[in-house]
């Protein structure tokens, strides 16, 4: 199944898809935008335009397992795009995604402009490798990792 993982974020939001086996995550883009409404309409057509079937919203928490406002504001934007569309959203903590993109940019040697340009997408990715390689070791069970916050 396609699935789309959403980093989404107040300026930039960064998007991965999946191929329909869930073993590659490639990141597909960033929707610039800091209108709220208008960032969830576009992941809605994004879905569209990939014919995903299920989407997955980063989901924050502090490291401490607690939510903060940037984990509220997350589990709002989910909420809003499943009023949208008839596919299951699902909200994947996320913790330390944004570090892993920013090492994974070091080590590629990835600076300046282009690193602003792409880290939203490598977090998008990153999140959905981390949902993948979850639902791959959860085979046969129907719970697949949702918060139950939508």
């Amino acid at each position: 199944m396609k699935i789309m993982a959403v980093d989404f974020g107040d300026a930039r939001t960064g998007l991965a898809v999946c191929d329909r086996t869930e073993y590659l995550a490639s990141p597909v883009g960033v929707i610039e935008e800091r209108d709220f409404n208008a960032t969830v309409t576009k992941v809605v057509y994004a879905a569209m335009e990939f014919e995903v079937k299920m989407i997955v919203v980063g989901y924050p928490r502090n490291m401490d397992g607690s939510v903060g406002s940037r984990a509220e504001k997350c589990a709002e934007f989910a909420r809003k795009l499943q009023n949208l569309v008839p596919i299951p959203v699902e909200l994947w903590d996320e913790r330390s995604t944004t570090v892993m993109a920013h090492n994974y940019l070091n080590e590629t040697n990835t600076r300046g402009k282009k690193r602003k340009q792409i880290i939203d997408e490598v977090a998008a990715t990153i999140i959905l490798e981390s949902y993948l390689a979850y639902r791959r070791n959860q085979k046969g069970d129907n719970d697949h990792g949702n918060e139950g916050l939508l």
